[in-house]
């Protein structure tokens, strides 16, 4: 897990579907806009002014999550079992080293060891089922 893949809105871009396909991969949403998907370079939380203006690098730090983060929240904890402004708030409290911790320790499959995708049902390498960022041994 590297900082530089962590979102403004706090999602961490190693996790994602689209940085860790082979076919149009993703750079990540804080990588240059040259090879990223339209629906990254047109994302209001990654151009937010009072972010950029404070030099934050995610939305840990403002003051309350916007309405476009708490909608792209809802519809993670409600697909894919994740929130973004939980991410958010553990970046606030225990600084981006214990959050990367974390998230190595919460993504990482049981049985291979590889790190898990939240937007899909198995595991990328052994293609174990995946719940809720569990790998279900069989």
């Amino acid at each position: 897990m590297r900082e530089e893949l962590i979102a403004p809105c706090g999602m961490n871009c190693r996790l994602c579907y689209g940085y860790i396909r082979t076919r149009n991969q993703c750079p990540g949403c804080c990588a240059p806009d040259d090879n990223k998907p339209k629906s990254c370079t047109n994302c209001k939380i990654v151009v937010c002014e009072k972010r950029a203006q404070n030099n934050w690098q995610t939305c840990a730090f403002c003051d309350t999550p916007c309405r476009r983060l708490k909608e792209l929240d809802k519809r993670y904890r409600s697909k894919y079992h994740m929130s973004m402004i939980e991410n958010l708030t553990v970046i606030h409290d225990h600084g981006m080293s214990f959050f990367l911790q974390e998230q190595e320790e919460k993504y990482r499959c049981p049985l291979c060891g590889e790190t898990l995708c939240v937007h899909r049902d198995e595991c990328p390498s052994c293609k174990m089922p995946v719940w809720k960022g569990v790998c279900m041994k069989s």
